[in-house]
């Protein structure tokens, strides 16, 4: 399967960044796309609504249905799993994208902003997954992908944010068990993770992070598309990495993604 033509996925935090890329590589496909974000109102602080995004992948051949959902809220978010298989009779695909990031030390993190990362990042991606798989287990080729890095007992990855790490982790984890337990229902779980910082709005906000060593979210929406077209039969339990999948499709350049060809780039915090 080399496209998601007449596929329905389900993806959080789809109103602007990797979400929203992701859901325009579908949409050029002729996907559906549920939009489960919650931001609903413009942010001055963060571009981008579920109805912007809705425009955008209409705009790029896609069908668009968006909800304002805040993954923190069990019965926000089975209400949008339901509206989105009545709508399109049934779920093909989940990308569990929505993230909160707080990057500081223990003394530096308020409990709010731990609570807030455990609930959106390791939580939400629970209870969304768990919501979406009666329709995943009906569907043709049902994935899910996290959008978590490969799990690691490093300290080096712990020790400068320990609350972001664990949460962030956490959604991974969710890939080390759900693989298997899924494996016999014909469901892949699978987690993507970019090799180099993408440049979103949010990573914007983070000091010390120039945009022009960075790459666009594009290569994380292409590595997520050849994911997702593949058999979920046979490929799961992995944590890929987005240059490493686009490299296995024949790509070996990779300056179009870049946000200014020929600048260093910057790695990723987990790699």
């Amino acid at each position: 399967m080399t496209s998601l033509a007449g596929k329905t996925l389900f993806i959080t935090g789809a109103s602007r960044g990797i979400g929203l890329a992701i859901a325009l590589r579908a949409a050029r496909d002729g996907a559906n796309i549920v939009i489960a974000a919650k931001s609903g109102v413009p942010n001055p602080k963060l571009p981008g609504t579920i109805h912007t995004a809705a425009a955008e992948i209409e705009a790029a051949g896609g069908v668009a249905l968006p909800l304002k959902v805040d993954i923190r809220e069990e019965s926000e978010v089975r209400m949008a799993v339901a509206t989105a298989a009545e709508r399109f009779g049934g779920i093909d695909i989940l990308v569990n994208n929505a993230s909160a990031i707080w990057l500081a030390g223990t003394e530096d993190t308020p409990m709010k902003r731990f609570d807030l990362m455990h609930q959106v990042n390791t939580r939400g991606t629970f209870l969304t997954t768990q919501a979406c798989l009666p329709f995943l287990r009906e569907a043709e080729n049902p994935h899910v992908l996290m959008l978590s890095p490969p799990p690691s007992l490093d300290p080096a990855w712990y020790s400068p944010h320990v609350a972001y790490t664990i949460a962030k982790f956490g959604m991974s984890h969710c890939v080390l068990g759900m693989a298997p337990e899924f494996e016999p229902m014909g469901i892949a779980v699978n987690a993507l993770w970019p090799k180099t910082i993408i440049a979103t709005a949010a990573i914007g906000m983070i000091d010390g992070v120039e945009a022009k060593r960075c790459r666009r979210p594009e290569i994380v929406a292409d590595a997520a598309h050849a994911i997702l077209t593949r058999p979920a039969k046979g490929f799961t339990g992995r944590f890929c990495i987005d240059e490493d999948i686009l490299r296995e499709q024949g790509v070996v350049d990779f300056d179009a993604y870049a946000v200014q060809p020929g600048e260093p780039l910057l790695p990723d915090l987990f790699l």
